[in-house]
């Protein structure tokens, strides 16, 4: 429990002195951001800021394409512009609006710039390049019982170099979610390659680390698979504030808990679930069922789900749990929120949010594990109840210009009760 006390401190700390604040966010310091092309996305824009007291002033109504994917040249004409633009007028010292909504009917991902015409050809002569070493290496292996020979060996290495090459020059390391890019929307200008440090996370604390962008914004979507589902998530997300989140806890980690030794990649990650059950626990709030066999949660097992975090089924939801009004989670998983308009996918963001959750979180691509929101952090601040949902994603989130999305209403309390 001594580190979750540290992490709350400074959390007061980050939210007083880094967002300009001295208490958590409210209705005034948030920006809503509808599609004009979406005929339902304006209006659950005003029906959401009527149900949260937000002004009707802090709209944004641009013309964006309706698919979940849309170009760099779109993104920034149809998107970031306007909306540094409204920022720059209304808010132009930056110390008014903290966080940007956007609405049902914006993009999920945006792609990277277009290829020049010049990288088109550096792209095909690698890729012809890429086909001749793989003849050479199966010539080779045929020709030589010893697969492990220096010419092999050699070829295979070069070969690896060329695609990674290929990799670089399609700039496949620029896609982002459209929320990760909008969060930065009044930098003037960041480098796209791959992710950038949030200053705002509670693993960077006390560290100016180099390319970490200084003017942050903290966003979140109402979005889903239907426009019912949005109204949903909005009245559910107030209505549990009135007497708190109520239910049980599910934290699906793969081993037993490592200690306090050091650990990376995924056992870190592991470790971060057990301390997410462990910090809920001692809340006393509501009851935890932690699991670390290698097998999830299995159909019927979570009934009254209130928190979840759990992993790994690629693409493939679980239907291990029945979700209580406002419920709070999310799956560890690449590319689990690449869709949720597509009927077929079984994502985990697409259907937790058809099956009854108020939020969560995932990638619209592959993230890496280490992007992830960090568990204990994350449900550690949201159930002391004294911050946003939207507050509790951002001192727990360690990139921006990335593929992470959280859904949800910001202002969502779900103990707000615990902390009064």
């Amino acid at each position: 429990m001594k580190r979750f006390i540290e992490l709350v401190f400074l959390s007061i700390l980050f939210l007083a002195f880094c967002l300009n604040i001295c208490n958590a966010l409210t209705p005034e310091q948030v920006v809503v951001v509808a599609n004009k092309n979406v005929r339902s996305s304006p209006k659950l824009a005003k029906y959401y800021m009527k149900k949260r007291n937000i002004p009707f002033e802090n709209l944004i109504q641009i013309n964006a394409p309706f698919d979940e994917i849309c170009s760099r040249e779109d993104y920034e004409k149809d998107i970031s512009s306007p909306v540094r633009k409204y920022l720059e007028k209304k808010d132009p010292a930056g110390i008014r609006f903290h966080c940007l909504v956007i609405m049902y009917g914006i993009p999920l991902r945006v792609r990277p710039p277009k290829l020049t015409s010049e990288e088109q050809a550096q792209i095909k002569e690698l890729e012809r390049r890429r086909d001749e070493l793989q003849e050479l290496i199966n010539k080779a292996n045929s020709n030589n019982a010893n697969q492990d020979s220096q010419d092999t060996k050699s070829l295979t290495k070069e070969k690896e170099d060329t695609v990674k090459n290929i990799g670089q020059l399609q700039k496949v390391s620029q896609w982002a979610a459209v929320d990760s890019e909008l969060a930065l929307v009044r930098e003037e200008s960041f480098q796209l390659d791959k992710w950038l440090p949030n200053r705002y996370f509670l693993g960077y604390r006390g560290k100016d680390i180099d390319g970490m962008p200084k003017k942050v914004i903290m966003v979140s979507r109402l979005d889903a698979p239907t426009e019912k589902i949005v109204y949903r998530i909005i009245d559910e997300s107030l209505e549990i504030e009135k007497d708190g989140l109520r239910g049980i806890a599910y934290f699906d980690a793969r081993w037993q808990y490592p200690g306090e030794k050091d650990v990376t990649g995924y056992a870190f990650y592991d470790r971060a679930i057990h301390n997410a059950a462990r910090i809920i626990e001692k809340s006393g709030n509501i009851p935890v069922m932690l699991d670390f066999k290698q097998q999830l949660f299995q159909p019927g097992q979570c009934p009254d789900a209130v928190l979840y975090c759990g992993w790994y089924s690629l693409a493939n939801y679980v239907d291990a749990f029945t979700w209580a009004k406002g419920a709070v989670g999310f799956h560890i998983a690449s590319s689990e929120c690449a869709t949720l308009k597509k009927k077929e996918s079984r994502v985990w963001c697409k259907v937790m949010l058809e099956k009854g959750v108020a939020a969560t979180i995932g990638p619209v691509a592959e993230p890496y594990v280490e992007s992830f929101p960090l568990p204990d952090i994350f449900f550690g601040l949201l159930v002391e109840g004294n911050l946003t949902l939207a507050e509790c994603y951002t001192l727990s989130l360690p990139f921006w210009s990335w593929q992470m999305i959280l859904i949800g209403d910001p202002l969502y309390y779900p103990f707000k009760k615990a902390a009064n």
